[in-house]
């Protein structure tokens, strides 16, 4: 579907806030260590293209180049293999901060699309998730287009989004890579017998990519020995170890690991949450002293997970 006939769709739609960026929402066999195996080696259809990584990173605002140094966009793009005129899904895009780097680094011959949880899912959550808030959500995918649309600049950049468990099913075997930048860990959290969001979402991923395809993960990295029911998600972080076994359920292969996103001064211990760190710092508002500490610390120890759709 053509942008334009999005920005149709979306004339009277209502514009609803993001929640949070790339799936911050408050509230192994190879990777035990985190330590960087290469597996195999995908064939590529498109080189990344450094020098328009680097112009596209040099171009965003201070605010958002303050957070490189945790989130390593480029060195994340760079081992996912993402390139120019590749058509990208990206996970919980929020209010646009992995966005803002895609459009103008995939170009006018490249397509972003976004991908939201399912309206069903996000009643879940509670707080926040009102009758107000889901009712918006039930527009989100020509919400988000219009709003990225206000960051195309001159780019000609194709947009596109949809929520898990509705895809465009005309769109399966098309996208080059499929992201889900610390936007995994929720997924696990409000599974019933009747109902799996990682198997629907990890599905939709599958059914998207094309033969050779990529999915990349980026979560926050539970340690191994602390309790399943802790790194379920809840707390924010998920074990590396069960996020290789889901996505090797719906399918995927592990071709490479990486510790480009890790931070070895995070080492959560039952109890803590993720949003104790930056940019959050939601348990220590009122403690000066812990807010210190949290900063100290720095942004969650990442696990980065190259996957491949055979």
């Amino acid at each position: 579907m053509t942008i334009r006939t999005f920005l149709a769709a979306s004339a009277s739609a209502l514009l609803l806030a993001a929640c949070g960026e790339s799936g911050e929402v408050p509230a192994d066999p190879a990777t035990e260590t985190g330590d960087a195996v290469e597996v195999t080696e995908p064939v590529q259809t498109a080189s990344v293209d450094i020098q328009l990584l680097d112009a596209a990173l040099d171009a965003q605002p201070e605010e958002a180049k303050a957070r490189y140094q945790y989130r390593n966009p480029k060195e994340t793009l760079e081992f996912f293999g993402v390139a120019p005129g590749m058509t990208v899904v990206e996970t919980l895009p929020g209010g646009g901060w992995y966005s803002k780097i895609l459009i103008p680094y995939l170009g006018d011959e490249g397509t972003l699309i976004g991908a939201d949880y399912s309206v069903d899912m996000w009643g879940n959550f509670g707080g926040f998730a009102t009758e107000e808030f889901l009712e918006g959500k039930k527009t989100w995918p020509e919400t988000w287009v219009a709003d990225a649309t206000e960051w195309l600049g001159e780019n000609e950049t194709s947009l596109n989004a949809f929520a898990f468990g509705s895809r465009d099913e005309s769109l399966d075997g098309t996208v080059d890579a499929f992201l889900m930048i610390r936007a995994i860990h929720h997924l696990n959290r409000f599974n019933t017998d009747e109902k799996d969001y990682m198997v629907e979402a990890l599905g939709d991923a599958y059914a998207l990519l094309k033969p050779g395809g990529i999915l990349g993960v980026v979560a926050h990295r539970s340690p191994e020995e602390n309790s399943d029911e802790w790194a379920k998600g809840d707390n924010g972080y998920n074990k590396q170890s069960d996020v290789i076994a889901w996505a090797e359920a719906a399918g995927f292969e592990l071709v490479a690991s990486s510790d480009i996103n890790a931070n070895p001064k995070d080492t959560p211990v039952e109890g803590d949450v993720v949003w104790r760190l930056p940019p959050s710092l939601g348990t220590s508002r009122e403690n000066p002293d812990l807010r210190a500490e949290m900063q100290a610390i720095g942004e969650s120890d990442r696990m980065t997970l190259k996957f491949r759709k055979n």
